[in-house]
């Protein structure tokens, strides 16, 4: 099996949820911190294995080409003043340039997460799998959901979405639920995906969440879904139900030894900054002891 070398992020949204941060920085942009959002997934991806990474982005998006550009003329001389105390800054940002190559495509088209893999299909060839991953909800980065994507896609030869668990009962009225058979403890072969479908109905309790390892051959199915399109919301679920209709296979993947972190609305990324700066390595217990202090 070709092995997937190339991912698909999709970062042409607004952030209104973050308005008026977003106005002028994208919201992948945001800071946990010292490395916006996107860095994060990024370097999960690379650390998977991937190599090329195409990022859809919209005319407001300058600022991720730019973090993931040569630094500044300017920054590198500040840098190289400061000596030896400011070269790990210096190594840091210059190693950003060349960690993936870097292909940036502007999105067209109308809205829906089907459209990114529309505007990037001419990138990826006929024969081979390739990742679509969101640049502001991810898994801890040391669970690396991109890698277990692609041992269940060794393991089962078929399309992988990522999944969780769900927690809390409002979570079966906010992600889609796979239906499928159980063919191991983190593993369902999936028959559908139920968008939303509240606890009653819901089939399972892993919710698609994420990550996608997909097969090339979906990217025809969205190119003649486009086609037929006339109003709504253009998503690519419906064109994953009839590949598996058609007799495609994909699979829930439950990551495991992992914690969910959904960074597209205010609160979420405020508890998901106190995470990470509460298992950093140098301030971490400080800002522990701040808040035992302020509760």
């Amino acid at each position: 099996m070709k092995q997937p070398t190339k991912a698909i992020i999709p970062a042409a949204g607004f952030g209104t949820r973050f308005l008026p941060q977003t106005k002028a920085m994208p919201k992948e942009m945001l800071p946990l911190i010292d490395k916006p959002i996107i860095q994060y997934v990024v370097e999960e991806l690379v650390a998977a294995g991937i190599k090329d990474i195409i990022i859809v982005g919209s005319s407001n998006k300058r600022a991720i080409e730019d973090h993931f550009d040569e630094p500044s003329q300017d920054l590198v001389a500040n840098l190289e003043a400061g000596g030896k105390k400011k070269k790990p800054y210096l190594d840091a940002v210059r190693s950003l340039a060349s960690i993936a190559n870097f292909v940036y495509v502007r999105q067209k088209g109308p809205y829906g997460n089907a459209t990114p893999l529309l505007s990037a299909a001419h990138l990826i060839e006929k024969d081979e799998p390739f990742i679509y991953k969101w640049a502001d909800d991810f898994f801890s980065p040391e669970a690396n959901s991109t890698k277990q994507l692609i041992a269940a896609y060794e393991k089962y030869k078929g399309g992988v979405f990522a999944c969780k668990t769900v927690i809390r009962d409002e979570e079966y009225s906010q992600y889609g639920i796979a239906a499928g058979e159980s063919i191991d403890k983190n593993t369902l072969k999936i028959s559908s995906i139920m968008e939303k479908p509240g606890k009653e109905k819901a089939p399972s309790d892993f919710a698609s969440v994420s990550n996608y390892l997909l097969p090339a051959e979906l990217l025809e199915y969205v190119k003649r879904a486009i086609l037929a399109h006339e109003t709504g919301e253009f998503t690519f679920q419906p064109m994953v139900q009839q590949m598996i209709d058609d007799g495609h296979t994909y699979y829930a993947r439950e990551i495991v030894d992992a914690t969910f972190y959904d960074t597209g609305n205010p609160l979420e990324y405020l508890k998901t900054t106190f995470d990470f700066g509460l298992r950093h390595p140098e301030f971490g217990e400080q800002l522990a002891q701040y808040l035992k202090e302020k509760l």
